[in-house]
């Protein structure tokens, strides 16, 4: 299975009363179905994913299955903190259609967890799954890293294709790259390192703030695939200063911003996240314009 490009964390929009608004998350597929996207990952952590309820998130799978455009790859966010609940939301999402599981690492008792609890809880959720796994480190939110030694160990699966790395630490993916075989896909999940990921060793990224500007997270990826890495990273440049302020700074109350502003739906996140501060607003406001689409890609 081929996983390279760029995927968008999706985010998930809510109607007033705080109901999951399923119009609108089909609404923002549509227009993005029109980019350059590789595909599209549901119940991401920029999905708001631990704040869903398991009948919500299912009827986010269905809507985003019905959304896609033919040829988009689909990936489920189907981590969860036991190995069982992980295998039975990672069926039913390969039952509805998807075709990779993103599986983020267990965390809440990593007082407990060693480099072997991964190992088997990650071989185990494969052996199980009928779709590929992605793993998923993101230790910022997690307070887990998944290690080089335990990624190349788990990248000898045949049915663990690749991974997340939302570490930002370019270092492990020329580790992993070297180390792991040649077909195990390593994305990035920092947009702001995402020029360095990808002559690393990276073959393309889940984030955030695609979501809000598929266009010139696209547009680098094809820069740098085309070997144009000298304007690649002028506009790597001018990415990590938006992702700084709209992701890192703003969050998810922020990115959605971004959306609103670039005429999709964003709207406010779930509490107990916050609306985006006022200054962090302004300072979104006079970025998003400078990155209006110019290309065939808009």
């Amino acid at each position: 299975m081929d996983v390279s490009g760029i995927f968008p964390a999706l985010t998930t929009p809510y109607h007033e009363d705080g109901s999951i608004a399923l119009g609108h998350f089909k609404a923002n597929l549509t227009r993005y179905n029109k980019t350059g996207l590789a595909g599209y990952v549901v119940l991401g952590s920029t999905g708001e994913s631990v704040l869903l309820s398991l009948a919500e998130a299912d009827s986010l799978l269905v809507a985003g299955k019905e959304a896609a455009a033919p040829g988009k790859l689909l990936i489920a966010g189907t981590g969860a903190e036991s190995t069982a609940e992980t295998i039975a939301r990672t069926k039913r999402a390969a039952a509805l259609g998807y075709h990779a599981a993103l599986v983020k690492t267990p965390y809440y008792y990593k007082p407990a967890y060693k480099a072997e609890t991964y190992l088997r809880h990650y071989r185990s959720v494969a052996d199980a799954s009928p779709i590929p796994i992605l793993l998923y480190s993101v230790p910022i939110f997690t307070g887990v890293t998944l290690e080089t030694p335990e990624i190349v160990a788990l990248a000898q699966h045949p049915n663990i294709i690749g991974i997340k790395d939302s570490s930002g630490v370019i270092q492990r993916i020329v580790e992993v790259a070297v180390q792991a075989p040649k077909e195990f896909c390593i994305l990035t999940g920092s947009a702001g390192v995402l020029h360095a990921a990808l002559v690393s060793g990276a073959k393309g990224a889940i984030l955030a703030l695609a979501s809000a500007l598929p266009e010139k997270c696209v547009e680098l990826f094809e820069r740098c695939k085309s070997g144009q890495h000298a304007s690649a990273q002028t506009l790597q440049q001018h990415l990590a200063v938006a992702s700084k302020a709209i992701v890192s700074e703003g969050g998810i109350a922020g990115l959605k911003h971004a959306m609103d502003l670039r005429g999709l739906y964003g709207g406010l996140p779930r509490l107990p996240l916050l609306p985006v501060a006022d200054a962090t607003k302004a300072l979104i406001a006079q970025l998003v314009p400078q990155f209006e689409p110019t290309t065939a890609h808009a």
